[in-house]
């Protein structure tokens, strides 16, 4: 009898049994080994197969309903995947079982390897959690720990407003006025003693104070809002110095390398005011005047709108769906045209180098990675429509190019 179970096995043969009668499960097995025998040689007889332990035990699931029986045949093996293939094939050979006619069909081959895999990852990734949530810390860690919790014992409030502050304020010549207690939190963390949070858009009387008598440095987030945090400050006090996080970056968040290298490029007060001043100059200036005369006939009064994002059909979507689990853990990737066809399938080392050198006529690309922003505007200037790929590492979705993940089918 077979030695092998579905759970050590390398493929599983999945297939589809329609009998014109009715019969019994027996009856389908004794059909396969029978009028398999001898078809396929020596080394590959069912019966010795299952001796050896190559071949698993056969299940076969079979219904009767208005005197017909269907039914499914499940074969495990650790043959190669030539041999197994071969195998599922001499199923369909079978065209009658017991008295009656009989059609075999086999749906797919399965390689357990695969679900294996993807099981052992995610354990893999959860042991890692673990590991690092309980995993003893080392000695430079447990220093910083101690550090930190000392700083962040130094925060105070200061003043009426209860403003979150170092404890160095008073004591230094220069201070940072920054937004809020997570920003005055981290510059603690990284040694700063002299910081003073806002705690909000409009400017706290004490501030005001503070920038009669000591060099102000505002330290903002690099975003919309910390623009207008420093418009406002300047509006209402003395501000020596503007400081800003790199774009997108909050101050909280910022590392202690971050923090020296934004305060060494510290901008004067003079010098931005300057700039605005020289900006609503420069946008009142290009301002469109009003004229009788009539538009240019080559000239589009249309604002630019910009290219729309693909649109996918439930066709593609599937296509799609398919080609991404067939190119599982091959790490290789399909270039396809308008009509779905594989232009070639190419390793994703090489992916960038053959869109820039192909530039046009690539409608989807299919691929066994992550979606950059690299890979992404690559595909932009090349006009691919859809990049189809296992992760996607690009947070904005504003792209022309749709975009789709494994969670999408």
């Amino acid at each position: 009898m077979g030695k092998i179970s579905p759970v050590s096995a390398k493929y599983i043969v999945h297939a589809n049994i329609d009998i014109e009668g009715v019969v019994d499960r027996p009856d389908v097995i004794g059909a396969i080994f029978g009028q398999t025998e001898g078809l396929l040689g020596s080394e590959l007889e069912l019966r010795e197969l299952q001796r050896s332990g190559r071949i698993g035990r056969i299940e076969v699931d079979t219904e009767t309903k208005s005197g017909k029986t269907k039914g499914s045949i499940v074969i495990p093996s650790s043959l190669d995947k030539a041999e197994t293939a071969i195998v599922g094939a001499a199923l369909e050979i079978i065209q009658r079982i017991g008295p009656c006619n009989a059609k075999i069909e086999v749906d797919k081959i399965e390689d357990v390897r695969i679900s294996k895999r993807t099981f052992v990852i995610d354990r893999a990734k959860i042991l890692l959690r673990q590991m690092m949530d309980t995993v003893m810390p080392d000695s430079q860690e447990l220093s910083d720990e101690v550090a930190y919790s000392v700083r962040v014992m130094e925060i105070q409030d200061y003043g009426k407003s209860r403003l979150p502050a170092g404890p160095a304020i008073e004591d230094s010549d220069e201070i940072l006025v920054v937004e809020g207690r997570a920003d005055v939190l981290n510059l603690l963390k990284h040694g700063f003693k002299n910081a003073i949070a806002m705690n909000g858009t409009s400017v706290p009387q004490e501030i005001i104070d503070l920038g009669g008598r000591k060099i102000i440095t505002a330290f903002v987030d690099g975003d919309r809002g910390g623009d207008l945090i420093i418009e406002e400050l300047m509006g209402v006090t003395e501000v020596d110095f503007v400081v800003k996080a790199p774009d997108g970056k909050e101050v909280e968040e910022l590392t202690k390398k971050e923090i020296h290298k934004a305060l060494r490029s510290k901008t004067s007060a003079e010098q931005i005011k300057l700039e605005v001043k020289e900006k609503k100059s420069s946008d009142k200036s290009s301002k469109p005047q009003r004229s009788s005369s009539r538009p240019h006939p080559h000239t589009s009064t249309e604002p630019v709108v910009a290219e729309k994002q693909a649109t996918i059909s439930e066709d593609e979507k599937q296509a799609f769906g398919e080609m991404l689990e067939d190119l599982i853990g091959t790490r290789g990737a399909y270039v396809l045209d308008d009509k779905l066809n594989i232009l070639g399938k190419v390793p994703i080392s090489e992916l960038q180098s053959t869109l820039k050198s192909l530039n046009t006529g690539v409608h989807a690309v299919v691929f066994d990675g992550v979606i950059d922003s690299e890979l992404l505007g690559i595909s932009e200037k090349a006009n691919v429509n859809f990049l189809v790929g296992m992760d996607n590492k690009v947070k904005s979705k504003s792209s022309r190019v749709l975009q789709l993940t494994v969670d999408d089918f």
